[in-house]
Formats: structure tokens, sequence, C-alpha cells
């Protein structure tokens, strides 16, 4: 049984149906008044849900404003983001940071309240949401994310994580395939925490939902483990009992709410056209004498809605006080259980954390390498917890000893994210928003593909995902093209606010992880090979902690300006070296540039006296797209660079046939030179 734990005699303030239907029809108002004022939003899903938020936000919703980052509030994520405008209006209502002039500025440049909800932009949005069934996925890592840290925080008598995960979705987000990854997983872990109310209108913007779908989502979602319920989405009887019934089940919950897009419009309740569009000034003038607001009042807030939530507010204070008082009995009055807490919720990386391991003292992958790190750190930063999309063995991303997340037992470490690369990713982001845990996902590179919607969210959020993507380049060999990444790499780097680090060699892995556990605002992808790679003498070598800065001078024969400089990245580097000692007739420099990210972050002094502009010959060495590397090489540049899919073979076979020899990229720097 779910439940509400010692927290449930504070929530069930009951309203009287008058009063639900007041509140909700103030929602409406505020929402189609924005959505008008801005002349651009979405009206259908604010009158369609607003009645099943009036009862949620009222009466269950665990919140306080006053401390919106409370650790043990209720999440609640509006997956259908486009229906922005209900948010904000509650947000307002509820006490939050966002004023009626905020509301007025609805979707305008600057403003707090953008088209879509983005996290860090409007207090109390939980999570960036617009691309359809992220949101639920954001949510299911919220749940996940609850039952870990209450497994490693909780107390019988003082459950410091006690809250439910709340979400709005609606015909698109079902239809969106994350959807099912995200919720066959719920159901796997029996999430009971979490909720989902399915906004079943039956439209979508060509018309009828039936014309693209024909699921039985109620029989579906069964069939992934959830309890499902089915309501009137206008009923506030119907939707208070369908809660309650949720609040008590041992499964996720789907309450299947049938509603009206675009309730209380005299003329466009029903239709595709209340979805994407304003009502116009004559249908809203309408729409707020159906619904019995004042028709010429725009933004109107009533003084019994005010109290309405005000009084919902101040019992939510009196609840985070009671919570504050727990946490300074359990925490902030025991030492060690102080020590815990900041390292889940402090934020840092502990001082020298590869400094005594691990040791490298013989070639590997830097897959292999990248393994021990994730050991290492490990052992430091209780924090840490991770999983993959299947590939745990292959790509080196288990944590020894750390046990496993199950239904039966959230203690564990490593999540077993099945083969659900972009479920894996958006949950991933749920968890890491929900706060206290710095989680890493797995696969092979080629399926970072399959994560690119979740990837973007996370940069445009902030949010400090780590991704291992092994199995880098064509040197994947005999499982041929289909597993070998050739364009990825372009696309990634493309993307802002990602940083990627492709390490040289096993002596730089522990660098790249390093600086992915640094980096706090924004993700993080490290690339590790398949195959072996020789060490790098760091005694002869830069250190490895060179990694830092995105680039550095590897090797030059002699000082001074360079005949040529070389470029490479990851496991061509070291092949880069050899052909460029082999050229002992030429001043070559060796640059290893294993992120274009970090490098950037450097000052232009640095950047310069690592790409000298007074040496225009260069040669690029890397085994994928050339796109984009004429940022650093220039137009006249000489690529060694693979700008067609691989083939099926032994990877040294590949690496004859694609270039990527000592051979050959000595000749091809010689050629630089010849003009």
């Amino acid at each position: 049984m779910s439940g509400c734990g010692v927290w449930g005699s504070v929530l069930m303030r009951n309203f009287t149906q008058e009063e639900y239907r007041l509140a909700a029809n103030v929602i409406r108002g505020l929402s189609i008044d924005a959505i008008q004022k801005a002349n651009s939003g979405h009206p259908g899903l604010p009158l369609g849900m607003a009645d099943v938020a009036a009862v949620l936000w009222l009466r269950y919703l665990k919140t306080c404003p006053r401390f919106s980052k409370w650790p043990s509030r209720d999440r609640f994520v509006l997956s259908g983001g486009h229906g922005s405008a209900m948010l904000y209006s509650l947000l307002h209502l509820a006490g939050y940071k966002v004023s009626l002039d905020d509301l007025r500025n609805f979707r305008q440049l600057g403003s707090c309240t953008p088209g879509h909800p983005e996290l860090g932009v409007t207090d109390g949005v939980e999570a960036t949401t617009g691309p359809l069934g992220q949101g639920l996925a954001n949510a299911v890592g919220m749940a996940a994310a609850e039952r870990m840290l209450a497994a490693r925080f909780n107390k019988p008598d003082a459950p410091l994580f006690d809250n439910q995960t709340y979400v709005f979705c609606g015909d698109g987000d079902m239809m969106e395939g994350i959807s099912h990854e995200a919720a066959s997983l719920a159901g796997h872990l029996k999430l009971s925490k979490l909720t989902v109310f399915y906004d079943s209108n039956d439209i979508t913007i060509e018309g009828a939902a039936g014309l693209a779908s024909s699921d039985n989502t109620a029989e579906r979602f069964k069939a992934y483990g959830w309890k499902t319920l089915s309501v009137d989405g206008h009923d506030y009887g119907q939707i208070d009992s369908a809660i309650r019934r949720a609040l008590k089940s041992d499964a996720p919950t789907l309450i299947i709410c049938r509603t009206v897009i675009g309730w209380g419009s005299p003329n466009k309740a029903g239709s595709a056209k209340a979805h994407g569009e304003p009502l116009g000034e004559e249908e809203k003038r309408l729409t707020k004498r159906a619904l019995g607001l004042p028709e010429d009042a725009d933004f109107y807030v009533p003084d019994a809605v005010r109290k309405m939530f005000a009084a919902r507010n101040s019992s939510m204070a009196r609840l985070c006080s009671k919570w504050k008082r727990m946490f300074k009995e359990q925490v902030s009055g025991n030492p060690e259980m102080a020590a815990k807490w900041e390292a889940f919720f402090g934020g840092g990386v502990p001082e020298g954390l590869f400094s005594e391991s691990p040791v490298f003292d013989k070639p590997c992958a830097t897959r292999a390498a990248s393994g021990a790190c994730i050991q290492a750190a490990a052992l430091r930063m209780p924090c840490l917890v991770g999983g993959s999309a299947d590939l745990a063995p292959s790509n080196k991303s288990w944590i020894e000893d750390g046990g496993t997340v199950s239904s039966d037992d959230f203690s564990g470490r490593n999540f077993h994210f099945g083969i659900r690369e972009l479920g894996m990713c958006a949950v991933q982001n749920g968890m890491i928003i929900y706060g206290g845990l710095r989680v890493f996902s797995a696969t092979f590179f080629v399926f970072s593909d399959y994560m690119r919607p979740a990837i973007r969210v996370a940069a445009l959020s902030g949010i400090p995902a780590i991704y291992v993507f092994s199995h880098d380049s064509f040197y994947v060999g005999e499982d041929g093209p289909t597993h070998e990444p050739v364009e990825q790499l372009a696309a990634l780097r493309a993307m802002p606010n990602v940083t990627v680090i492709r390490p040289a060699d096993p002596t730089e892995t522990p660098a790249a992880w390093l600086a992915a556990l640094r980096n706090t605002s924004g993700p993080t992808a490290i690339l590790v090979t398949r195959q072996t790679l020789p060490l790098i003498d760091r005694n002869a070598y830069p250190p490895a902690s060179m990694l830092e800065k995105g680039a550095y001078v590897l090797w030059q024969r002699v000082g001074g300006v360079p005949d040529v400089i070389v470029i490479a990245s990851g496991s061509e580097t070291v092949t880069a070296l050899k052909a460029a000692q082999s050229v002992g007739d030429l001043n070559v420099r060796v640059v290893n540039m294993p992120s274009w990210e970090l490098f950037e972050k450097q000052p232009e002094e640095y950047r310069f006296s690592v790409l000298d502009p007074r040496c225009r010959r260069r040669v690029v060495v890397e085994a994928g797209s050339s796109f984009g590397w004429e940022r650093y090489a220039g137009a006249g540049a000489k690529m060694i660079t693979l700008d067609t899919y691989g083939a099926s073979a032994p990877y040294s076979e590949l690496e004859r046939k694609y270039g990527f020899t000592v051979d050959n990229v000595a000749a091809v720097i010689r050629r630089s030179t010849a003009v």
C-alpha cells in the first residue's frame, strides 16, 4: 500500500463541488486570457483538464511554494507541455513566483512563462517538457529516485523522502514510442507512488485520435503492470475517488480522464480547432460567459479562489515545517547522517578521486579503463548510480558490489534500463532532476541516435547527465556498419551545451571521468573504444590531466612554428603520433584534442598556443565524419576521416581500408606540405 505516509492527515481537506468548479473555471479564464494576449498558445488542454487540476492541486498535491525545492515535495509534471498556460495559472494561484504580469507576458521574450515549461526558468516547474512523452519518462525517473533515496535515508518514524509523482499527459504522449518504454519500466519496478492522468479527449491536431490510433490504452497499461482507472474528467467526485484509490495502490496508476478538449468554449469545444490557437476575442467572451466568469475582466481571480489556495498553502507550509524539524533531528543533529547527506546533495567531487586508482600499466580498451574509473568513483561517491541499455557486460558499466535496483529493493546502485535507449535517457533525466543522485547511462555509441531527443532536453535544461558511449568508431569491426558510428560525433558536437570527450588512451580516461563529474551545468558524453589501445608514456609526454584543457600539444619535433599540425582524438591519437615521429625531415606538431567543448572554454591565448595560427598546414585524423573540423583545420586541410559507412570485417582490415595506418597518415602529412 502506497498511501501518504505520515503526511496523510494534512492532505485531505475537502471542497464543495461549487468551490472546485469556481477554482477550475478561474484556471481556465487565466489560461485563455494569457493565450489570447500572446495571440499564441494552446487553450484545449487547460480548458479540458482544469477540473482534474483543481482537485489535485487543492486537495492532494504536497508542495510548499515558500520552500519550492523542498526535497520531499510531490512532483507535478505536465508532459503535454503545450498546455503550459494552465501550469503557469496554477503556479500563480498556488503562490509560486509567477505573477499576473508574468501571465500577461506569456510566450514573450525573457519572460518566466515561455511557450513550453522550462526547468530553471519558472519557479515550480519540475521538468522541461514539450517533446511529447518525455515528461512521462522524466516522471518515471523521479519516482524511481524517490524510492532509491528513501531506501538510503528513511527510517520508519522519519521518512525524509515520501512523495508522490503526478503527470498530466494526452493522446500525443501515449502515441509516442517513449511512453511504451517508460511505462513498461515503471510497471516492472512497481513504482506505486507514480500517478498519470491521461487526458483522453480523442483529439489531435489533424482531427480525431482514431485517425491514427485504435489502442486500448487501459489494457495496454494493465499489461505493463499498472492499475488503471477511468473517470469523467469533469466530475469532481470521480476524480477525487480515483486519486484516493491511486494513493492506496501497490502499482503505478493510470487514471484515464474522459474529457472534452476546449471545455466551455461554445463553438470550439470537442474539436481540433481548440487545440493550438487562441480562441479569439469573441469566443473568449462567450467562453467566459459559459463558465460564469466576468466577460470583460481579464486575468480575473476572485477572493474566494485566492483564499482556497492560500489555505492550502498555509497547511503545506506547516507540513514543510514539520519536515524541516524532522530533518534537523535526523540529519543536522547527527554528524554521520550530515556527512551522508552532504555526499548525496553537496554536489562536490572528492579531492584526489583517482589519485590512487585506477592504475594502468598495460594496454587495454578505454571501455575497460572507464569501467575501472566507475569502480574507483563509486567507492568514494555513494551518490553515483547508473545503468546500461542491456549492455553492461560489454561497456563495463556495472558497479561491482553495488546491488541491483528492483521492485523489491531500491537500495542498489545498478539500474537495468532494458533495451530502451530513449526511455533510459529520459528516465535518467528525471532521476537527476529529483536531486541527490549522479546518474550515468551507457550504450553503444551508434545508439546515441535513439537517445538524441532526451540528450537535447538534458542540454537545454542543464542536467548533468553522464553518458558512456562505447564501441565508438568503425573499429567495432565485424558487427558492421549498423553498429559502427560515423556521423554521431559531429551530431553530438553540434548540440549546444553537450560536452563530448574522447580520451586518447587508458591513462586519459580518469581525466575524462573527472571532467564529466565536475560538469554540473549540462550533460557529458564519454566515448570509449572496444579495441585495445596502447598506453601513452606520461613520463615522456604531457600528463593525462591536460585533457581538462580540451586539447594540448602532445609532441613536437622541435620548437618554433611547426611545418604542419596534426590534430587527432581518441584511438587515432597514437597512430598520428607514430606517423608524425616517422617523418623525420618535418617539424610536425601533434595535438591531442579529446574535447572541442573543453577547448573552447580556454582563453584565446592558450588556444592559439596549441593551434598556432601561423601554421596553416593541418591534418585531421579521426575515425568519424569530417563535418565540422574546418573550424580547427581550415578549408584546405587534409582529412583522414570517415565520410561513408563502415563495413563488416576485422578492424585491422578496416584500418587499412580506410587509411588509418601509420604509413598512410605519414604520407598525408608529407602531401600536406607539398604545396
